[in-house]
């Protein structure tokens, strides 16, 4: 029997609990393509599903999107140094979302007369061999190692799944030549038991005490959170200490993650860093959130009181990071939210039962409702029937089934998107967890693969910005669609161009030569406007449902054929072309802020 440390690569991957591998094949692939044969023929269910992916940062993205529903891991293969480079901006949004994937690469054979089996057979095998293949993504990655003999590759296979799945998560890099992968081994198998993630840390006794006899002194208190609904227990802990803590409030900042229900009257929905709660709150708790604020648009007055709970409160991976913060604290967000509430409901329950906590629970469902009444009041349509992305979305959150996941990548428009969607259940909304435009496309594929593998099959939406859906490479996000049958609903927001670069210049230049003139003369004007519909359906072999709407007639009408397509087994995409503030500019103000 043939039994290759490639093999036991796929061997490894499986036993750790990768069910997918996203693949993109080369010239560094002889024993991986002979190995996925092997497993399809005798393991029989018990080897990963391959994934075939044209593009390399679509690969990394749905990986990236199936881990961060799930939590699993899961494993993306490239070639050499190139397709490692094709990964592009997918491993940044890895690395920043925290996304537990592991990725392999082939190295160019080191052997050129036949010493050994995997020895250099073509041209391109001298010109793909560099100095030092890993640093083209080490600075991302938890983990780097390559793989130098398959004596051990399971143990190298589980030791970088191990970096990638303990606090803080992401991508980890393995990367070997042909001939070890092609070395001949004895089938071993490795206790699993022993290469067990890190456990999550919790909060110091002390640090349970100082930080929740600060909130309940409060005037104003606060959380600013960004990613702690990762872990869906996490959303429940933080609802009970809103719900304990009578008057104190939730900002997201982040967005990233459905991390507190907006269904709640301590909801303050998602800003970027700037929001009137920020200024006047008297004790914050930051917790694992990256950016709380941006100090030069809004930041907390001097006196407030700031702690920081994260799994990575120094932000180890940005050369510039600090907040004032009295007490920072390396702590897992479920395990320190749940050790607060038991804190509050053994030592201080009475006081939070006192009438001034009452006043302040009735204060805040006021404020709930009339925020709730002013997004409202946002959805609209203009006297020729045109339609902004408030009214798109407050339509999409109508009719697309109650737990739809919905993935983001709307730049300037996800203030509106995230007010219209309102999600309340957790996992509901995953957004890119970096700034590498174009996850939203392998983003969306793999969490609604995730969703179908694990038996819940929710319906999914990807709610994306038109320049961000030519990053996606929708050429290869819907044959993939297509060929593996996982159905998406794809909204593009079509504001003809990137609102980005005018928001960024305005910010720093606001009455600046570049304020007075039109997107063509910005160079950022997408006119003549890509027929976006049209190269999903051109992608697909022309089977996926494609149209435009420009009126909330036509969206009346198209809207629920595209979500029946869905429903039905067909991906659609809906182009959807914005008027009103939101889209004079290719996108207008926005709110990122």
């Amino acid at each position: 029997m043939v039994y290759t440390a490639l093999f036991a690569f796929f061997e490894a991957l499986w036993e750790y609990g990768v069910s997918h591998v996203f693949v993109n094949l080369g010239s560094d692939h002889p024993s991986i393509i002979e190995a996925i044969v092997k497993g399809q023929n005798e393991k029989k269910g018990q080897f990963p599903k391959i994934i075939t992916c044209p593009n390399e940062m679509v690969a990394l993205s749905m990986a990236d999107g199936y881990a961060r529903l799930t939590g699993k891991p899961q494993c993306v293969i490239v070639h050499v140094d190139v397709g490692t480079q094709g990964l592009g901006a997918a491993v940044h949004n890895a690395s920043c979302g925290r996304a537990p994937v592991l990725i392999f690469a082939g190295l160019s054979p080191f052997t050129i007369e036949g010493e050994m089996r995997g020895s250099r057979t073509e041209y391109i095998h001298w010109i793909q061999d560099v100095p030092d293949q890993k640093q083209i993504v080490a600075q991302y990655c938890r983990y780097t190692g390559e793989i130098k003999s398959g004596k051990n590759v399971k143990q190298m296979v589980n030791r970088a799944l191990s970096f990638a799945m303990s606090d803080p998560k992401g991508p980890v890099y393995l990367y070997g030549a042909r001939e070890p992968m092609e070395e001949d081994l004895t089938p071993y198998k490795l206790a699993p038991e022993y290469w067990r993630p890190v456990e999550p840390t919790a909060l110091s006794p002390s640090g349970v005490k100082t930080i929740a006899d600060a909130l309940v002194r409060a005037q104003e208190p606060l959380v600013i959170t960004g990613y702690s609904g990762r872990n869906h227990a996490a959303v429940h802990e933080l609802v009970r200490l809103a719900d304990s803590v009578k008057g104190l409030r939730v900002l997201d900042t982040g967005g990233s993650d459905m991390c507190f229900p907006a269904n709640h009257p301590a909801w303050l929905g998602l800003r970027y860093g700037n929001d009137p709660a920020i200024k006047s709150a008297d004790v914050i708790l930051v917790l694992d959130c990256d950016v709380p604020w941006v100090n030069t648009l809004c930041h907390p007055k001097d006196t407030a009181k700031v702690f920081h709970v994260d799994v990575d409160p120094l932000k180890q991976q940005m050369p510039v990071f600090y907040l004032n913060a009295v007490q920072r604290y390396r702590a897992d967000s479920c395990t320190s939210l749940s050790q607060l509430n038991t804190y509050l409901q053994s030592n201080l329950k009475d006081q939070l039962s006192s009438q001034l906590f009452n006043q302040r629970w009735s204060n805040l469902h006021d404020s709930h409702k009339k925020k709730l009444e002013a997004i409202a009041s946002e959805a609209k349509v203009d006297d020729n029937g045109h339609f902004g992305t408030p009214y798109l979305c407050s339509q999409l959150k109508k009719l697309c089934p109650n737990d739809t996941i919905w993935a983001i990548e709307a730049v300037t428009q996800t203030g509106f998107v995230a007010d219209q969607i309102q999600a309340t259940l957790p996992g509901s909304w995953i957004n890119c967890g970096g700034g590498g435009l174009g996850w939203s496309g392998g983003g969306a594929l793999g969490i609604k693969l995730a969703t179908d593998t694990e038996g819940k099959k929710q319906f999914v939406c990807q709610i994306v910005g038109d320049g961000t859906y030519l990053f996606s490479v929708p050429g290869s996000v819907y044959w993939i669609s297509q060929r593996y049958k996982i159905p998406i609903l794809t909204i593009v927001l079509n504001n003809k161009g990137w609102n980005a670069p005018r928001r960024s210049m305005l910010l720093v230049h606001p009455d600046g030569e570049g304020s007075k003139v039109s997107n063509e003369e910005l160079n950022i004007s997408f006119v003549p406007t890509p027929d976006y519909s049209g190269i999903a359906k051109a992608a697909s072999g022309g089977m996926i449902w494609a149209e435009h709407a420009g009126t909330a007639e036509e969206l009346a009408k198209l809207l629920p054929e595209a979500i029946k397509s869905v429903l039905g087994g067909t991906s659609a995409v809906l182009d959807a072309h914005l008027e009103g503030p939101e889209g004079k500019y290719g996108g207008g103000k926005g709110r990122l802020g």
